[in-house]
């Protein structure tokens, strides 16, 4: 049996594939899993959710299948608003044992 190599992930599988603005697109792509997760526990189709988000079915359709190009912060923000989440944007100075600061969605989780 051959060894295939393998190589230790960043945590960010974009930057991991060399694509531009890496950490812009992990959080892109992590909001929009989010948006797709509430629109299918809401048992929405994609033509209601267009209707709730103010866009057009094939948008979301392209949001749903993870293809976010012309999709921007902003645009998903007010998506996640119009589902009825807040969105809260925090920003702290980085840890000192990390070489970059990072950009990341975290989800909070509901009280309970």
């Amino acid at each position: 049996m051959t060894s295939i190599p393998t190589e230790q992930s960043s945590g960010n599988v974009f930057a991991d594939l060399g694509v531009p603005d890496s950490e812009e697109a992990l959080a892109k792509a992590d909001l929009a899993i989010r948006i797709s997760q509430i629109i299918t526990d809401r048992g929405l189709t994609q033509a209601q959710a267009a209707e709730i988000l103010g866009a057009r079915q094939p948008h979301v359709s392209d949001l749903m299948r993870g293809k976010l190009k012309g999709f921007t912060m902003d645009r998903l923000f007010r998506f996640l608003n119009a589902l009825g989440q807040d969105v809260e944007i925090v920003v702290k100075k980085k840890p000192g044992t990390h070489p970059a600061a990072h950009t990341f969605v975290v989800e909070q989780q509901p009280a309970t």
